[in-house]
């Protein structure tokens, strides 16, 4: 999987995330059906783009996230990226101004 993953290079103020596992088992160890699982809203930046260009210099703004940075995600939005036959992870690619927060 990791291959794979470094065959993707965002484009321009894109930001490649793969999503946080849903917990599926309480604290107390209830196991918790499919359908009341909420959608996760956190997620790992495993690759960034070089940034947007400046309309004035054509110079790429740096981007605020690195690899590796936890960050918040909007519930709704984004590209789902499949990578051959592996859906078990769940990856998704967002702009730069889609991000909610970066988590510390």
């Amino acid at each position: 999987m990791a291959a794979a993953i470094k065959k993707i290079i965002p484009m321009l103020d894109r930001i490649l995330i793969q999503r946080a596992e849903a917990l599926t088992k309480t604290k107390g160890g209830i196991v918790l059906p499919e359908k009341s699982i909420g959608k996760v809203l956190e997620g790992t930046v495993v690759a960034v783009g070089p940034g947007a260009r400046n309309a004035s210099t054509g110079n790429h703004i740096p981007i605020g996230v690195k690899e590796g940075d936890r960050v918040l995600l909007p519930e709704f939005g984004g590209t789902k990226v499949n990578l051959e036959g592996d859906e078990k992870q769940e990856l998704i690619l967002f702009r730069e101004s889609d991000i909610l927060a970066k988590l510390e």
